[in-house]
């Protein structure tokens, strides 16, 4: 059967998204919901002895694009900017970026700067803030991370370390106003990041339905399989990072080499 008669053989499949989480100027892997002011109630389950720089270099040499370099809290920008210079255009970057210093970063390095907090002043959303954004840097140069916690049934967006709530829910709405003014959509389902528990698989396939643009959801990926189950609950639409489960992370269910050959394999299929 050609691939013209059988749509299928062309339909893009979700592809693995690498990350470099940064705390303290070190790499780690945190459990999300325990990220706040007070770091005595952190829970750690990774802290890198490999510098920013060689986990950006490894992503570089396995040709994964589209990666984040995510600051939470201060003391990461040189971090931040080690990473960005091992691989200039290779990884997006977020935590802490202002209308103010949004181009820096891109002239750092960064593919793409990624805002949350400061859309939400007052944790209530400003249209105003992200028309700024994407005027200053460019729509293509825009992620938006509406990275969110399940309330009541809803998804409801979550700022400042993920926690303090918002006032936008992730739905159909809120999506395709954000798609308007950004190239791409990234979302922590911060109530099973760092668990290795599994994906939030009703998220997931929501995010399938409503993204037009593409679209990363990190939380909870405990096992190879999980980049094949996001591909056919999301119909291709949504990629996924890996976080604590990984081997690089400390991670005893999935070995990165594993992960970068299937989602190569994925991606050239």
């Amino acid at each position: 059967m050609s691939a013209q008669s059988n749509p299928s053989s062309t339909r893009r499949r979700s592809q693995f998204r690498p990350c470099i989480d940064l705390h303290g100027g070190l790499v780690k892997q945190i459990v999300g919901g325990t990220l706040g002011d007070d770091d005595s109630k952190l829970k750690t389950n990774f802290v890198a002895t490999q510098s920013p720089k060689e986990f950006a270099e490894m992503y570089k040499k396995n040709n994964l694009t589209g990666g984040h370099v995510i600051k939470l809290g201060p003391g990461n920008d040189q971090a931040a900017r080690e990473a960005l210079a091992a691989w200039p255009g290779g990884l997006q970057v977020g935590g802490g970026i202002q209308v103010g210093n949004a181009q820096e970063w891109i002239d750092a390095g960064a593919e793409k700067v990624i805002v949350t907090s400061a859309l939400f002043p007052k944790q209530k959303f400003s249209i105003e803030q992200l028309r700024a954004f994407s005027e200053t840097v460019g729509k293509d140069r825009l992620v938006v991370d509406v990275s969110c916690r399940k309330r009541d049934n809803k998804w409801i967006v979550a700022m400042n370390k993920w926690q303090d709530l918002t006032d936008m829910e992730v739905n159909q709405e809120s999506i395709s106003l954000l798609e308007q003014y950004c190239s791409e959509l990234l979302i922590h389902a911060a109530d099973v990041e760092g668990l290795c528990q599994g994906i939030d698989e009703e998220l997931v396939q929501q995010l399938g339905k409503w993204v037009s643009i593409p679209c990363t959801y990190a939380g909870g990926a405990k096992d190879l399989s999980d980049l094949e189950l996001v591909s056919r609950l999301s119909q291709g639409k949504v990629d996924l990072t890996y976080g604590s489960s990984l081997d690089i992370f400390g991670g005893k269910t999935v070995k990165f080499a594993d992960l970068v050959a299937l989602s190569h394999r994925m991606r050239d299929e």
